[in-house]
């Protein structure tokens, strides 16, 4: 029998084919254990004691530690220690549940409310998505004449939600629509004025008046 040289048996010793097949199993193994670590890792969260209804303040003293495991769903639900004034519930939670974070709010968020706004004139440049603007308005004197009052401020410190921006062949409008979070007792103003026909317009808090 003849020996094979020394150089050949190496190449086959390294045959690619072996190397990938270890790689795939080393890979297989290690995402294996990564799944089975994901989901058998405990988060803790918090569960409501008993129920707790919209708009009543929640503290330690309404909630329990629950140990569960929800993979990555657990940044959904409440964890971690809470503000020193507590959250406010924004709806019904009840008792024994899970409580989601989206179940809760600050104070700010509960006390105001979104509204999308027509306005006569185009934002400014600089106007976008959190910014805090005040919202003026010049009322309509007659029904059958484009005539208006001087505008004066409707809301004051509004911050911006979203932009919407007229596009398209089709679209009705040549000016901007804005969605504001404005304080909840005053969206019934803000309604009215748009129902009345009144020009509205957001001026970025430190401009001047439209």
């Amino acid at each position: 029998m003849v020996a094979l040289p020394l150089a050949v048996r190496r190449r086959r010793l390294l045959d690619p084919r072996i190397l990938i097949g270890v790689a795939l199993i080393v890979a297989s193994a290690v995402g294996t254990t990564t799944l089975v670590a994901a989901l058998t890792r405990t988060a803790v969260v918090y569960r409501a004691d008993r129920a707790i209804v919209a708009g009543e303040r929640v503290t330690t003293a309404q909630l329990a530690s629950a140990t569960v495991r929800l993979g990555d769903a657990t940044a959904l639900y409440l964890s971690g220690p809470l503000p020193a004034e507590g959250l406010v519930a924004t709806r019904t939670i009840a008792a024994g549940e899970m409580v989601p974070r989206s179940a809760v709010g600050t104070d700010v968020a509960v006390r105001s409310a979104t509204v999308v706004v027509d306005l006569a004139s185009p934002l400014a440049a600089g106007v976008a998505v959190g910014s805090t603007v005040d919202l003026w308005s010049a009322a309509r004197t007659s029904p059958t004449e484009n005539r208006y009052e001087a505008p004066v401020v409707l809301v004051g410190d509004a911050v911006v939600s979203r932009v919407v921006t007229p596009s398209g062949l089709i679209s009705g409008s040549t000016e901007d629509a804005v969605e504001l979070q404005v304080p909840r007792d005053e969206v019934a103003a803000v309604l009215a004025a748009q129902a009345g026909g009144a020009r509205l317009a957001a001026v970025e808090v430190g401009g001047g008046a439209p």
